[in-house]
């Protein structure tokens, strides 16, 4: 079960509601049990290989991630928008290919490259 969609968000509709200017490079979490989401942007890292929580050479950093935005889900669902930090730790993979980009003709490609974390969610208690 999916519990919940993480994505890149350069938000490209005029009428999201996220952040407002659109940067790419944040991104967005939506719970898949009420449609609630938040936008994060990155605030610290730890190279892939140098820590203990971050064990894994070679592949992409762990974060730590601040909130910049939320929204509740059409039905009001708040499950996520509380959620003031967000920790991507225990990468495996995603690092950039070591080709590519060579040639003129690579100007304008992309590459997904796929990647698993354990993301961790926290929030301030009021």
């Amino acid at each position: 079960m999916q519990i919940i969609t993480h994505f890149l968000s350069p938000v490209v509709n005029p009428n999201d509601i996220g952040p407002k200017p659109s940067r790419f490079g944040d991104v967005t979490w939506q719970s898949s049990f009420d449609s609630s989401r938040v936008w994060a942007q990155k605030q610290k890292f730890v190279t892939a290989g140098t820590e203990a929580s971050c064990p894994n050479s070679g592949a992409i950093d762990c974060l730590l991630l601040q909130v910049i935005g939320s929204d509740e889900g059409p039905a009001g669902g708040r499950l996520l928008t509380k959620t003031t930090f967000i920790q991507r730790l225990n990468t495996n993979g995603g690092s950039a290919p070591a080709t590519g980009c060579l040639v003129t003709g690579d100007v304008g490609k992309q590459v997904l490259v796929p990647y698993s974390a354990d993301y961790f969610f926290f929030r301030n208690d009021q």
